[in-house]
């Protein structure tokens, strides 16, 4: 496998490094096999999912599996599973792809990305070649089913606080589990469980493999839920479980490392189903805009209207552009270290280890767009968005759950934060040099110079800086408040909110650069407008996190100055949004679905 001619860049780096177009991934260009793989997925959706909607919400006894069973069948379980265990060996964008499709199928794509996420690739990256023939080609068929049992009724973002206890036999022979898992999805049906417990008084937690049939386990009745209602969902009870030595996962103490590898991966998919959560609730909201009349013609022809149908769609242009900008970088990453002599399940959790600050910006901003866009496709649909009887419902309520699991959209905020500082304090990103830069420009007289008019060029000065905002103000925090900075919960979430306003305008304006390099100015205005108002808008939301998070913690001159800068480097040119709104919303209408 050669290493990539791009210039490698870091997790976290898009801070401080300047990305070029022609460097990232576009969704534009999938190849021919890629676009098959989709489609295959969309039809079985069609043939399988979608017929059984209200028969899966009202979880008829079987059914759920037995779909399960047809998606391994057609090969939807092993993407991205290694050909010598019976899957296709993907690359990573590709099973984001998938994972983009499925999230379209409610309830269903919760169940397959359980099995597929954190169900499998447990065993796939940490088992030992026993433990991976014995159930990654079962698991791949959907023969097997798998579950992931981490949460506990007093550990939920506290992970490593589980309760669960494993104590060793006298004979040295298994391991005797006792303890109670909740909110364990596809429990009610799995095969497999990886479940987390702490050996005697070890400070950290191991991982086990546990089968269903295991003396000692016990299931609860299925959870009752706002949405994903007909996703498994049960509490798992193990009693003196009894768990063979072979099967412990790793080594001793390794489990809670396991479990946040596994999670910066269940983040990032978790991402990619929310597009297509999103594409399908937009072309709803079109379909119905379309054919709903009130004072005598569709209410699609109506300003309001055009106005949600247009900003669902920027949202969701923007954040599948970012979503596969770092799948890439993921791909990319894996190639130099598989090419550098790394085992290839290794190098797969380093490369995605590498970009756990994108994977956590990911997480967020993908369940808030997918939030927003069902909660306008509610309201296009009006009274009838209330009614059960009506889609937008199903989607409504089962868009709320993203927000939670995965880690909370808090946690995920804090921990980009946080992950950025650490890499900093460790010298593997260079963030203070940067920050004392912009903190000597503030003092500066700014230069006004004869403007770049070229196409990009003041999209790329307002990405800038946006830059110099995030640094500016994390600077000054980590300066001012040091050790009480990780209590200051507000501040940390304001900072998190520029940082990741700012990757996903630079992640659109990227995309839309790289296409307007293949296909020309005519067929990308559309997607022009699109990167236009969205960065234009970001402005907007970066100025106000900045502002909140500069007055929660300066006074004086020193908050006078910084407020100054804040509005200097989140400055953008006078924009018609309106005008190119209504250029996109006309687009979808015309469509009558998702247009890009």
């Amino acid at each position: 496998m050669e290493t990539s001619n791009k210039i490698a860049i870091k997790g976290g780096e898009f801070l401080i490094k300047t990305t070029e177009a022609n460097d990232i991934f576009i969704p534009e260009e999938w190849t021919e096999e890629q676009l098959m793989i989709a489609q295959s997925c969309r039809d079985f959706l069609l043939a399988e999912v979608y017929p059984n909607l209200d028969r899966i919400d009202k979880m008829e006894p079987g059914l759920m599996n037995d779909i399960m069973t047809k998606a391994g069948e057609l090969g939807l379980m092993g993407v991205s599973v290694p050909e010598e265990f019976g899957g296709f060996g993907k690359d990573f964008n590709t099973s984001m792809l998938v994972a983009e499709v499925a999230g379209a199928g409610f309830s269903f794509a919760v169940a397959l990305s359980a099995h597929t996420g954190i169900g499998t690739l447990p065993i796939l990256y940490y088992g030992n070649e026993a433990q991976k023939q014995k159930y990654i080609p079962k698991l791949t068929t959907g023969e097997w089913k798998a579950s992931y049992c981490l949460t506990e009724p007093g550990s939920g973002s506290d992970a490593n606080s589980g309760k669960t206890k494993a104590v060793l036999s006298a004979d040295g022979k298994f391991y005797s589990i006792t303890g109670q898992k909740m909110w364990i999805t596809n429990g009610g049906f799995a095969h497999v469980f990886t479940v987390f417990a702490k050996i005697d008084d070890d400070e950290n937690l191991s991982a086990f493999i546990v089968e269903r049939d295991f003396p000692g386990i016990s299931f609860n009745e299925e959870e009752k839920k706002m949405g994903i209602k007909g996703s498994s969902t049960v509490q798992v009870f193990f009693n003196d479980c009894q768990v063979p030595v072979e099967n412990l996962l790793s080594e001793r103490q390794s489990g809670f490392k396991i479990a946040v590898n596994i999670l910066n991966i269940g983040r990032i998919k978790l991402a990619a189903a929310a597009v297509g959560g999103c594409k399908q609730s937009i072309t709803t909201s079109v379909n119905y805009a379309n054919e709903r009349e009130q004072f005598g013609r569709p209410i699609s022809k109506y300003g309001a209207i055009r106005y949600k149908l247009a900003e669902q769609s920027i949202r969701t242009f923007a954040c599948e552009s970012a979503l596969y900008r770092i799948g890439q970088n993921i791909d990319d990453a894996y190639a130099d270290l598989v090419a550098n002599g790394m085992d290839t399940a290794k190098a797969k959790l380093k490369s995605v280890e590498q970009f756990a600050v994108e994977c956590a910006i990911m997480k967020v901003h993908g369940s808030e767009v997918l939030d927003y866009v069902v909660d306008e496709g509610v309201q296009i649909f009006g009274g009838m968005g209330y009614s059960a009887e009506a889609p937008m419902d199903r989607a409504y309520r089962d868009a709320r759950i993203n927000r939670i699991f995965e880690g909370t959209n808090e946690i995920n905020r804090m921990l980009t934060i946080d992950m950025m500082l650490k890499r900093a304090m460790k010298g593997e990103l260079d963030l203070m040099g940067p920050a004392m830069d912009v903190a000597s420009e503030l003092m500066a007289i700014p230069e006004f110079g004869e403007l770049d008019e070229s196409p990009f060029a003041a999209e790329k000065r307002a990405i800038a800086g946006f830059k110099k905002a995030v640094l500016m103000v994390a600077g000054a925090a980590v300066q001012k408040l040091m050790l009480t900075l990780s209590k200051e919960q507000e501040i940390l979430m304001d900072i998190a909110d520029m940082l990741i306003e700012l990757y996903i305008c630079e992640s659109v304006q990227l995309r839309v650069e790289k296409l307007r390099n293949l296909k020309g100015e005519a067929e990308t205005a559309l997607q022009y407008d699109m990167m236009q108002v969205y960065i234009n808008d970001a402005a907007d939301r970066i100025l106000v996190s900045g502002k909140n998070a500069i007055n929660a913690f300066t006074e004086g001159d020193e908050q006078k100055m910084m407020l100054m800068g804040m509005r200097r480097f989140t400055k953008v040119l006078p924009l018609n949004s309106k005008n190119a709104r209504q250029r996109i919303a006309l687009k979808l209408i015309e469509k009558n679905s998702y247009a890009f």
